[in-house]
């Protein structure tokens, strides 16, 4: 979502500001913009473009400064436009950024309006931009560490003074900041990948941190204004990876990475072991007697493929919630339940707060799977497993989706072993399988020819629906997501059991129906149901394994995947289903990587 940037330095900060920016441009953004100390007054420059107009802006201007600040902005509050595009200024004295939101601005507006303020905006930053401003004290970092201590909500602030050059101060509370320490410099960030090739020295600040960066040091206060000693690591962002190369886009890119991505993810595991997810996680696996699965969008769908995979396997009971719903609702703690939390980012604020929900109610036995080791959903939990990934820029997710599978399938059999569910010569299967994966996902991804020419015809359609039986009903859920979020068609998922009981009504001869068809136990049932669409005119596209006996015909269109891949077939199927949704959508001529109001991280409620 929004992204910051801040640096105090002694030569020109402009380039390294804007190339934060463009870093963070994978988040999702619909404003940007940069403000710069500039001979003793305040200057920005603001776009409702991409960061390469506002660099254009900026260069045009002549800008440059040694203090200053950078956002890119994902609208809450006001609409996408230049006037409520940040950094916000107060008095041409305080220039301010702001991620997440703040849920008493509206009260903090009134109190500042009778103190004289004109607000410029719809949004509630320029509200903490004017409260700074009217307790200002001479001191910046004071009258911050002051100031956000009247502020209800979710934040992270990087504010300078016109008064004060050479120092900017930031503040964080429920949406992550971090500090860059340099030679004489020194850096706020909402990501490391801002500050690739700036600086690898790298400090999580904590939640209520306040920090003072100056050229020669950094000061950081905790939430109760004493002095607070943070690590500083080396954290070597990934750079490269974001390179777009020889595809059109990069969902299209990140969907071909996946065998690697898969493969990586993999790396070094050579048997079964809960010491995978950390030296505590077999005293912690032998002890419990449930699953609590919190996660949203994507990732909860690959919670709710893990939901069969343990119940079948490892035999322990799964619960599954959307994280952002959890924590509203009378729930039954269970202190022995196993806590996972899925998470690309890490930083996903509903399931941060879903999971400081859930330790609040003793339940402490917590696990991530996340692509991002120095995230706060890693540094929360007791245990974790990396994905490997690397950077994901499209927002539509897919190969952070099929590692998110690969590492619950490994969680999985972990908690099956340690039940003793697991003998030696099915834990072999399962290892060869899955080794087998990158290879057996690289023939899916050979399909493309035959998906594209499927694509052309739903480029025409305004709706669609999705079916899929028992482990791939979540599949179906995903592909009809990957649908909506880019192509803007209307898209639904059902169990196929589940038509006779309503969405049969929509079946129409320009409703496509998309269905998964692995040769699982449910293969008659869902031809059943196969059946009941074509018998109302439906048209079919049927995504099945070479042997499920499924024949194309008129209105039932097959495309076959090379080999059924049992437990592990959701994997597989998937893949298709995102070729699918990125071929329409460039059918269609919409932002594949960019959706319209859409975020890749979604940091905040």
């Amino acid at each position: 979502m929004c992204g910051i940037v801040g640096a105090v330095a002694q030569r020109n900060i402009t380039p390294i500001l804007l190339e934060g920016l463009k870093r963070l441009e994978y988040r999702g953004y619909d404003s940007c913009g940069v403000a710069l100390h500039v001979d003793g007054a305040l200057q920005r420059s603001r776009s409702t473009a991409r960061v390469a107009e506002l660099q254009a802006q900026v260069e045009k201007a002549g800008l440059a400064g040694f203090t200053g600040i950078a956002h890119t902005r994902w609208a809450t509050h006001g609409a996408p436009a230049s006037h409520n595009a940040h950094p916000h200024f107060s008095r041409e004295r305080i220039a301010l950024v702001h991620n997440g939101i703040i849920e008493n601005h509206d009260e903090l507006r009134e109190e500042l309006r009778a103190a004289g303020y004109v607000f410029e905006s719809q949004t509630d930053t320029e509200v903490i931009a004017h409260l700074v401003d009217h307790m200002y004290t001479g001191d910046l970092f004071e009258t911050v560490q002051q100031a956000v201590k009247r502020l209800h909500g979710a934040y992270a602030i990087a504010v300078f003074c016109r008064d004060e050059p050479h120092r900017v101060v930031g503040a964080r509370q429920g949406s992550p900041l971090i500090v860059g320490v340099g030679n004489g410099e020194n850096f706020l960030a909402s990501d490391a990948m801002a500050l690739a090739g700036t600086t690898d020295q790298i400090i999580y600040l904590e939640e209520g941190d306040v920090v003072d960066l100056q050229l020669q040091r950094y000061w950081i206060v905790d939430g109760e204004g004493k002095p607070a000693q943070r690590e500083v690591r080396t954290v070597h962002a990934h750079t490269g990876a974001a390179e777009l190369g020889p595809y059109r886009h990069y969902m299209q890119k990140e969907i071909f990475e996946q065998p690697r991505a898969i493969g990586d993810t993999l790396e070094g595991v050579t048997g079964i072991s809960p010491e995978l997810f950390g030296d505590d996680a077999y005293r912690i696996f032998n002890k419990i007697d449930s699953v609590l699965i919190l996660a949203c969008g994507t990732s909860y769908y690959a919670g709710l493929t893990a939901k069969y995979w343990i119940e079948s396997i490892a035999g322990l009971p799964v619960n599954i919630e959307i994280a952002s719903e959890y924590r509203y609702r009378d729930s039954v703690p269970n202190p022995n339940a196993l806590v996972v939390t899925i998470s690309q980012s890490g930083e996903t604020a509903d399931t941060l707060a879903a999971l400081k929900h859930a330790r609040s109610q003793d339940m402490v036995n917590t696990l991530t799977i996340c692509n991002v080791s120095t995230s706060a959903m890693v540094r929360e939990c007791k245990l974790s497993y990396i994905t490997r990934a690397g950077v994901e820029v499209g927002v539509a997710s897919t190969k952070a989706f099929t590692t998110q599978l690969t590492a619950l399938f490994l969680l999985t059999l972990c908690l099956a072993q340690v039940r003793g569910r697991l003998t030696d010569e099915q834990e072999a299967d399962h290892l060869k399988a899955m080794r087998h994966l990158p290879a057996a996902v690289g023939a899916v991804l050979a399909l493309e020819p035959q998906i594209i020419a499927w694509a052309e015809e739903f480029a025409r359609k305004e709706n669609a629906l999705f079916l899929g039986r028992g482990l791939h009903y979540p599949i179906a859920l995903e592909g009809a997501l990957k649908l909506k979020e880019i192509s803007y068609i209307h898209a639904e998922a059902y169990p196929a059991g589940e038509l006779k009981h309503g969405p049969l009504a929509l079946v129409t001869q320009e409703m496509p129906v998309v269905t998964v068809a692995p040769n699982d136990a449910l293969i008659e049932k869902l031809k059943s149901n196969i059946q009941e669409v074509r018998a109302r005119g439906g048209q079919l596209y049927v995504f099945a394994d070479a042997d499920s006996h499924i024949a194309p015909s008129e209105g039932v269109h097959v495309i076959r995947l090379p080999e059924h891949y049992g437990h592990l077939s959701p994997i597989l199927h998937v893949v298709p289903l995102q070729l699918l949704a990125y071929h329409t959508a460039l059918a269609r001529g919409t932002d594949v990587d960019k959706p319209r109001n859409l975020a890749k991280s979604v940091t905040v409620e």
